[in-house]
């Protein structure tokens, strides 16, 4: 047995937890100190709609804290959009970072964290993978806190960003030192406006990170402890989650497997289903990463079933989200299925986003290229074929 247990966040999660940040931050003793703070939050309506951005700065009111707002984050989260963000942090001389918002949002948060603080302007310079520099960023990230209003990346929780080169059109993960959120508000309150389809995306996407790290190699004890709490509570709620957007139990749940996949991301590993999404939302940035997750879920799994190297996980997956009587590596697709169809994405078509199957090959090398490593965390190697057999048989 061995693993590495590094998950520093201080995690307050729980309905209602928004209103206790102004104790967390700026006050002698407290975990985040600074008197300024930059605001991230997303280019859309939603956060001021709702107005979790007025419950944000009632809270760093109170805290005595002041702070700039940030809102230019797209849904695929840029590298021009996040290098202006580091800018503007620095104009302003602030001490930290609030990221208000989803995945998106808290990646884009610590690129930007990143750009304030170190003396290249050029992202890419501290990018490890494909066209990157190569160098790691000298100078630690500004503190984050991660107000996560969506359940899904698990973001809140592990010390990477994935953002997008629209000039390359890669899509690739970045790293520094202090990109780990200081804290977490995991507040389930904040995540029942989501839309229907966007809560089962990012429920998919929560879901994946714990399925891709049971079958990795590279999974361990604690890794498949972490992942087997997430999928059950994923599965078991996700459904619940979206047909009764009141329920807070549910939400809560789907919550906490989130919060768990992004633990999983630190102790253990996603394989590539996921780099092999990250090429399609780079080169068609409409697509949301976990609807592409979805597009491709069945063939991807079914080629590692068809391989019959770990059938006891895909049965003990399949146990975990509901098939108490499941006893072949199949049965992880039937109950997969179900999920998709009562969560009512079961349908989507990489056609309806642009994507043509002649990309494909393209889109390997591009999803190889930028995070290469994740496909040697895969169950057994697969020639390039059967990787593109993936995209064509999800194609539609």
């Amino acid at each position: 047995m061995s693993f590495n247990f590094a998950v520093a966040t201080n995690a307050q999660f729980g309905a209602g937890k928004l209103n206790e940040l102004h104790t967390m931050i700026g006050v002698p003793g407290a975990p985040v100190q600074g008197k300024k703070a930059l605001i991230v939050i997303s280019n859309g309506k939603s956060t001021r709609a709702n107005g979790y951005l007025d419950r944000l700065e009632d809270q760093l009111n109170q805290a005595g804290v002041g702070y700039v707002i940030f809102d230019k984050v797209s849904a695929n989260p840029t590298k021009p959009v996040v290098e202006e963000g580091g800018k503007f942090a620095k104009e302003n001389g602030c001490d930290f970072i609030v990221a208000l918002g989803g995945g998106s949002v808290i990646d884009a948060s610590k690129a930007i964290g990143l750009m304030a603080t170190n003396p290249s302007d050029d992202l890419w310079d501290y990018v490890m993978f494909g066209t990157g520099k190569k160098q790691w960023p000298p100078v630690p990230s500004l503190p984050i806190v991660a107000i996560t209003t969506t359940a899904g990346t698990g973001s809140e929780t592990d010390g990477g960003a994935v953002i997008t080169n629209p000039e390359t059109q890669e899509k690739t993960g970045v790293f520094g030192t202090g990109t780990m959120p200081v804290i977490a508000i995991v507040d389930p309150e904040l995540m029942v406006s989501v839309p229907a389809s966007f809560k089962a995306y990012q429920g998919f996407d929560a879901l994946f990170h714990s399925t891709e790290g049971f079958i990795s190699n590279k999974r361990n004890e604690m890794s498949k402890m972490v992942a087997s709490e997430a999928i059950r509570n994923v599965s078991a709620n996700l459904k619940a989650a979206i047909a009764e957007p009141e329920n807070i139990e549910a939400v809560s749940n789907v919550a906490f497997g989130s919060y768990l996949s992004g633990i999983q991301m630190c102790v253990g590993s996603c394989t590539s289903a996921h780099p092999l999404e990250h090429a399609l939302s780079a080169m068609h940035e409409k697509l949301p990463h976990g609807a592409g997750l979805i597009m491709i879920s069945k063939a991807y799994y079914q080629t590692f079933i068809d391989k019959h190297v770990i059938d006891d996980r895909f049965v003990e997956m399949a146990r975990l989200m509901g098939m108490q009587d499941a006893d072949k590596p199949e049965d992880f697709i039937t109950v997969l299925t179900k999920m998709q169809e009562e969560c009512g994405v079961a349908d989507l078509k990489m056609s309806d986003y642009g994507i043509t199957p002649e990309e494909f090959p393209g889109m390997l090398q591009n999803a190889k290229d930028t995070l290469g490593v994740n496909f040697l965390n895969d169950p057994c190697a697969l020639t390039d074929e059967e990787y593109l057999k993936i995209y064509q048989e999800s194609y539609r």
